[in-house]
């Protein structure tokens, strides 16, 4: 499970250094071997993982060198990108979603290209991917939940069952238990947001003063209120948390002592569904490369490696999940969704309506 990006405003970089790079973007010549440079975010394995092995696999295939560029959180990694838009430090740039995806493409980031193998990927996904007059401009590769977290064995000691939904979240039994992460600061922070948009429409400010006057409690980022508030990961004293659908077999898996179930549950009924998108960067040397890895990151083997690496999942529909992430992950049939366009004319209001809701 990935501490999701930290949003980071573009005024805020604009002393900051480039990338530093564990290798330049190469342009290809005839007398050396082709190098694609992947721009990722900091939960991006670099380590001689299965999925780091399936990019040795496509090397192998193609004779394309795959180099990881680590630019940090998903918000700075695009912030970062538009700041170097036509210039790229990368070929390819993995690890935007659709929460703000618009963002990279108002800033010029990407060029179009409509990867080979779109047949096997949901129109669902498709469909959220922004394109422009020559196509799409960022293609889709993995989805994930953003839901709200329990502490199984709190409650069951508090004789208390947890809340059934969002409404339910502002119920005065519930006062002082939950805590979230900033929309501003945080990407699971704002497909919160968005869920309580897509379920209250034009009244989520009210629900927000609602859940404020609760006791809600806001944390910069998902470590500080996953790792430090959260009491079903730590000493903490919230048993609820805004985290991720895949949280349970994430605890399963990494356990220090082996565990038969996990000891967080996901609250179905309060999820906005994720999804993240690769593409190929505008003013990259090496398009062909890129175009190719791009092309290979929603084939089988890739997607095959995404669940236990990444604990989200594949959208190839042609790749099964690992069976541990069948069996303990949450996955809502029918999660909070946002148009694309819709997120685009509205996400900074509705995050400055948020800040003067709760944090003024």
């Amino acid at each position: 499970m990935k501490p999701r990006s930290v949003l980071v405003p573009i005024a805020a970089l604009a002393g900051v250094a480039p990338f530093a790079a564990t290798a330049a973007a190469t342009a290809v010549t005839a007398d050396e071997q082709a190098t694609v440079t992947l721009l990722t975010y900091d939960s991006f394995p670099t380590a001689d993982t299965t999925l780091n092995q399936s990019l040795d696999r496509f090397t192998a295939e193609t004779g394309i060198e795959v180099e990881i560029l680590v630019a940090g959180d998903t918000g700075t990694m695009v912030s970062k990108a538009i700041l170097t838009a036509g210039n790229p430090e990368g070929d390819v740039l993995f690890g935007v979603d659709n929460t703000y995806v618009s963002r990279a493409v108002e800033g010029g980031v990407f060029e179009p290209y409509e990867a080979s193998g779109l047949e096997a990927v949901l129109a669902e996904f498709l469909e959220a991917a922004p394109s422009d007059a020559d196509g799409p401009l960022v293609t889709p590769v993995d989805y994930g939940d953003v839901c709200v977290n329990y502490d199984i064995d709190w409650f069951d000691e508090h004789d208390l069952e947890p809340p059934a939904d969002l409404r339910s979240l502002t119920d005065p039994a519930y006062e002082d238990l939950l805590v979230v992460e900033n929309p501003a600061t945080s990407s699971p922070g704002l497909a919160f947001l968005m869920a309580t948009v897509a379920e209250f429409g034009g009244d989520w400010p009210e629900f927000w003063a609602d859940l404020d006057a609760n006791g809600v409690e806001v944390v910069d980022d998902w470590t500080g209120a996953y790792y430090e508030r959260f009491s079903g990961a730590s000493d903490g004293p919230k048993p609820l948390v805004v985290s991720y659908g895949s949280s349970p077999p994430f605890e399963v898996i990494y356990a220090e002592e082996p565990v038969e179930q996990p000891s967080t549950g996901v609250l179905a009924d309060t999820c906005f569904r994720q999804i993240e998108f690769a593409g190929v960067l505008a003013g990259t040397d090496a398009p062909a490369e890129a175009r190719q890895l791009v092309d290979w990151m929603i084939g089988a083997d890739f997607q095959a490696e995404i669940a236990l690496n990444l604990f989200v999942y594949p959208v190839n529909d042609a790749v099964a999940l690992p069976a541990e992430i069948e069996e303990f992950s949450v996955v809502p049939d029918e999660p909070y969704t946002l148009e694309p366009d819709e997120i685009t004319a509205n996400r900074e209001e509705w995050i400055e309506v948020w800040t003067d809701t709760v944090q003024r």
